[in-house]
């Protein structure tokens, strides 16, 4: 009996759900923990008729055109079918409803509920009800005999784990007869399923799957009674031939969820089954023929059993089934015990409506097989041997997920959310009055709201500030379409269509700034300009599931294999299109929780790239170590209720903010009326967050995590907002000198110096006043010892060149405030060297030179100085150094002006060397006055068009070895990329060195170092020929020679005489 599994629907929300088919078996009935009741034509419709009963509908039943349902507001309600009108309540509890079940006729329904009553009621006139007393548990089912002789319930059996409420059960235990002849009532029991002899209650035989490790949840009997159907909490689906004692069929849930409801179709060809998460599933194509021509697919097995089941209610030394009691209809008040013994009547409530179980006598006493109509006996076969054939009992693959776009909801809903970004709301509705798109933006400023008609029936949509993107899949006649609406073009003609390959459908759809890209069912990435225009494509290495796009980057998740047990395989690509492209992430797995799926990916506000999955874990991407996510944020922390969830519509880094729409009961918001926007915090799992370090250190890795952004975008030629860049290394600083006096308190000085690596030099000098006045000596030596090493970084040498990305170094600050300057001035005043020598070369643009001693050398060895905020700034000239050197002698700190970064800029000082490199020789002539920037007047790099170092040999700064490896190389990096502009070119000159071993720099760098000393030798000797031929001096050296007698000069020299 193969057959196959449907694909599931979204019905209702997580939780305990329920199904039925109606008696002609076109509708499909369901109930949730939504307290909606949803009639479905079939698995495909698109718009079930739903109708609300209460908070919960924990069980439903239909006959005769009439609905039944046990809802959790205590009663059970009937509701006319199809209309789905309020008929009434049939009876009420004290308590929740569990479960209902209509008799073979449809006359009675009967009712179990968690105050441990069993209630049955006429339909036709509910005041004729009859009570059953005396369980000591939840009823957890009920269901009649075929026959209307008997009524079954179950409570808690010996052999399942007992619980206090209906939703704590470790299984619903649905018990079933067997229609029509009604011989054999089948009881699911742990991993098995044990079916019990009609009137005798023996128990005949027992089946059981070698594959089942869960226990089973439901049970339900095929129209034909040949046949039964099993499901189990870990989601398996087993269809047995009872007669023959095989298992003819075995499906497992997509998901691996809990199945709580079975029901078969009339026919017998379908089984409709529903899940704890509220999804409906078809199993399609079941064959109600003989079982003798059906192929086994194990053996099962059987034991017999003599044991019986005696008692009707529960004892106290138990038995195998503890709750059958028989209702005979024509005598209703003669009711005994099983055993025939007279129970204690004051051990139930009477009252007008409720039976005593002590008159009705069971027939215990006929032992023999059961005879049906005709009189033929009916004996049970007994176990026959079926061939074994080979199983895999290894980790079950997962289904791969389906295709969707980041902030929208299903496709089948009649209104639905097509996109829901940063920028504004897409809407879609398709019903019988309209099938519309309705774009609105959150900044009227961008665009007003528009109306688009949907006639090509579009499902996927995104949105940005330049364009509306529209997809449709294709059908028989039409081939798939994607439509750009351009509303930011400066013509007349907007709107741009392309008709995709036959047989290639669009997947996924995205906007960046000046394109648009389309991902299709043939493993292609089709990109388009904004305007029309067919650019490059490429192969996927699997099928897409989502995409996002944010400025220049394009976000790319897709299934690089199966997974296992639950989980997803997936894979992420994150792509550059700007002038260097470049692949970022070049298919890494993509780390989202187990047992979960992908369920909204996109970009910050900030361009930082950030996912969530289906577990509410958020995750975004740390560039600063190594591109790996770091879960920031988890919204199941957040909700109040187990359905309850959070749809995302933006996440921002300045503020540190989740803004998402709480979901009451499900996972999407409704359309109508338009949902609130909450915000959620971030906060980074690290251990013991209740303690107040863990508070502290959790609080500081995050500053620095959401601080990264700063970084990549001034590297990447954006301005940047420089007073919260400072705000947030202030705050970290803060958080470094709390965690450090913490540490001092607990005695943990180790752990002192290790925060305080984290420190910038001039926190280091606060901690260690803290620590003197602390009286730890031995710390404050070690950190003194720290400081002088955070000094001798700052004005020592540096033999790497800085990376053109942003990078932290020691995770601390990334600008080196002016405080940092005048401590290290204060360490070290006077270095080498005359301050106003007249023979030494004037700094050149865009050159940061030590402002310690004024030797004319950015260092002791003409390296480069540590990555910060004064590198991307041109120096001042020798006056303001000297200035600044004179009054940090005489004990006053000079403001060091900053001047907001413009942008595109370089970032370290080895580009803006590199750039005077290749500039304009015109420069150079211009006179050393005219040159000289002061400080008061300070400008950025491109302001002033740097000399070249082939004009004039005495304002040729020493090379790097860099340079001089750029100069030997700079041809074959032509010759690799002739269409690379001088910028361009360093930056590629700079990777290729940056990938050099550490002893070929080293030689590089020596080599500068010989050619250093080289020229020092041929500038004496020029300077004394100057001095032979002073007549002859150009005008530029003239200008050198007058430039040490201005007023400047003159201060600088007094404050070192006075020393």
């Amino acid at each position: 009996m193969p057959c196959e599994r449907k694909p599931m629907r979204y019905g209702h929300s997580e939780g305990q759900t329920d199904v039925c088919f109606d008696d002609t078996g076109n509708f499909i009935v369901t109930c949730g923990s939504d307290g909606d009741v949803r009639i479905w034509e079939s698995l495909d419709d698109d718009d079930p008729k739903s109708i609300s009963v209460g908070e919960k509908a924990y069980s439903c039943a239909l006959k005769n055109g009439k609905l039944v349902t046990a809802a959790a507001n205590n009663t059970v309600q009937m509701h006319t079918f199809p209309e789905g009108e309020p008929d009434g309540i049939l009876t009420r509890f004290t308590t929740n409803a569990t479960h209902v079940a209509y008799n073979s006729s449809g006359s009675r329904v009967a009712a179990g509920s968690s105050d441990f009553m069993v209630k049955v009621v006429e339909v036709s006139d509910s005041s004729q009800q009859k009570t059953l007393r005396g369980h000591n548990a939840p009823v957890l089912s009920v269901t009649f005999d075929p026959k209307d002789e008997f009524l079954t319930q179950v409570i808690s059996w010996p052999l399942l784990q007992k619980s206090n409420d209906v939703t704590n059960s470790k299984s619903l235990c649905r018990l079933a007869w067997q229609p029509r002849v009604a011989k054999l009532l089948a009881v699911p029991v742990e991993t098995t399923v044990q079916l019990y002899q009609r009137d005798s209650w023996a128990l005949v035989s027992t089946l059981s799957d070698d594959l089942g490790t869960q226990p089973i949840n439901v049970v339900a009997w095929s129209p034909c009674g040949k046949f039964l159907a099993t499901g189990s909490i870990g989601g398996l689906l087993t269809v047995w031939d009872v007669e023959g004692k095989l298992c003819v069929d075995r499906q497992k849930h997509e998901k691996g969820y809990t199945v709580c409801g079975l029901a078969w179709h009339p026919s017998g060809t379908q089984i409709a089954y529903t899940d704890t998460e509220g999804c409906l599933g078809l199993l399609d194509g079941l064959s109600s023929s003989s079982s003798s021509s059906t192929m086994a697919i194990k053996s099962t097995k059987v034991t017999g059993s003599s044991n019986l089941l005696r008692e009707i209610f529960i004892l106290e030394s138990g038995s195998p089934a503890k709750n059958l009691v028989a209702l005979d209809d024509e005598d209703d008040d003669d009711l005994v015990p099983a055993t025939g013994r007279a129970r204690n009547r004051s051990a139930f409530l009477d009252d007008e409506n409720s039976l005593d179980p002590g008159s009705l006598k069971l027939g215990l006493d006929k032992l023999g097989n059961y005879e049906d109509d005709a009189g033929s006996a009916i004996v049970l076969p007994a176990a026959s041997a079926a061939p074994l054939h080979p199983v895999y009992e290894g980790p079950m693959p997962t289904p791969h997920q389906k295709a969707f776009q980041p902030g929208s909801t299903p496709a089948h809903l009649m209104h639905r959310f097509m996109m829901w970004n940063s920028v504004g709301i897409v809407r879609g509705y398709n019903d019988e009055r309209d099938n519309a798109v309705d774009v609105e933006f959150h900044d009227t400023a961008i665009h007003h709201a528009m109306h688009l008609t949907n006639s090509l029936g579009h499902t996927l949509a995104d949105l940005s500030h330049e364009a509306v993107l529209l997809a449709c899949p294709s059908t028989d006649e039409l081939a798939s379409k994607l439509q750009c609406l351009h509303f930011s073009s400066w013509d007349t003609n907007k709107e741009w269509m392309v008709d995709l390959p036959k047989g290639e459908d669009v997947r996924a759809v995205c906007l960046g700034q000046g394109w648009a890209a389309a991902a299709t069912s043939a493993l292609m990435l089709r990109l388009f300009s904004i305007g029309g225009v067919q650019r490059e494509l490429f192969s996927l290495p699997g099928p897409v599931v989502c995409m996002a796009g944010y400025g220049e980057q394009l976000l790319i998740v897709y299934h690089r294999g199966t997974g296992f047990d639950g989980d997803q395989a997936l894979g992420v690509q994150l792509l550059l299109f700007g002038r260097n492209r470049q692949q970022v992430i070049q298919g890494e797995p993509l780390p989202i929780s187990r047992r979960s799926h992908l369920s909204w990916l996109g970009f910050t506000a900030e361009g930082t790239p950030c996912f969530i999955d289906s577990e509410g874990v958020v995750r975004l991407l740390n560039r600063s170590l190594g591109n790996t996510w770091t879960p920031v944020c988890n919204t199941r922390d957040h909700c109040k209720g187990k359905s309850d969830h959070y749809w995302v519509v933006g996440v921002h880094e300045n503020p540190q903010q989740l803004r998402c729409i709480p979901c009451k009961g499900s996972r999407y918001p409704p359309t109508l009326p338009r949902p609130a926007v909450a915000v959620l915090p971030f906060k980074l799992p690290l251990c013991q967050t209740t303690t107040e370090k863990g508070q502290m250190e959790e609080q500081y890795w995050r500053s620095v995590l959401l601080q990264n952004h700063f970084g990549f975008l001034s590297s990447s030629g954006y301005e940047i907002d420089e007073e919260a860049q400072s705000r947030a290394q202030k705050e970290q600083q803060e958080l470094l000198m709390k965690m450090f006096a913490l540490s001092c308190k607990l005695e943990r000085e180790f752990r002192c110096v290790e925060l305080a690596e984290l420190m910038t030099q001039n926190v280091v000098t606060l901690a260690i006043r803290y620590a003197s006045r602390s009286r730890r000596m031995a710390l404050a030596q070690r950190l003194s010892e720290l400081a002088l090493e955070k000094a001798n970084q700052l004005q020592g040498p540096e033999e790497e060149e800085e990376p053109l990305q942003y990078t932290r170094r020691n995770t601390g600050s990334s600008v080196f405030n002016k405080d940092c300057v005048d401590l290290s001035i204060g360490l070290n005043p006077f270095a080498k060297g005359s301050p106003a020598s007249p023979d030494k070369p004037s700094p050149k643009p865009g050159e940061f030179h030590s402002v310690s001693g004024g030797t004319g050398r950015s260092s002791a060895g003409g390296q480069p100085r540590a990555t910060n905020v004064l590198d991307s700034m041109t120096s001042s000239s020798r006056k303001p150094t000297v200035l600044l050197g004179s009054s940090v002698s005489a004990g006053k700190l000079s403001k060091t002006p900053v001047l907001k970064p413009l942008a595109p800029r370089p970032k370290s000082k080895t580009q803006s060397t590199l750039l005077n490199m290749s500039a304009s020789k015109a420069a150079n002539k211009k006179p050393a006055e005219e040159r000289e920037p002061a400080v008061d007047r300070l400008k950025p790099t491109e302001a002033l068009p740097p000399a070249s170092p082939a004009d004039n040999v005495e304002n040729t700064k020493p090379k790097t070895g860099f340079q001089l490896w750029l100069e030997e190389n700079r041809k074959s990096i032509l010759a690799d990329n002739p269409d690379l502009e001088e910028t361009d070119v360093i930056k590629e000159a700079m990777g290729r060195f940056r990938n050099l071993s550490a002893g070929d720099r080293l030689s590089w760098t020596e080599r500068a170092k010989g050619d250093e000393g080289d020229l020092k030798k041929r500038k004496r000797a020029e300077e004394s020929q100057g001095d032979d031929n002073g007549q002859n001096h150009s005008d530029e050296n003239s200008a050198k020679k007058k430039k040490p007698l201005d007023t400047s000069a003159k201060l600088s020299a007094f404050a070192f005489s006075k020393n």
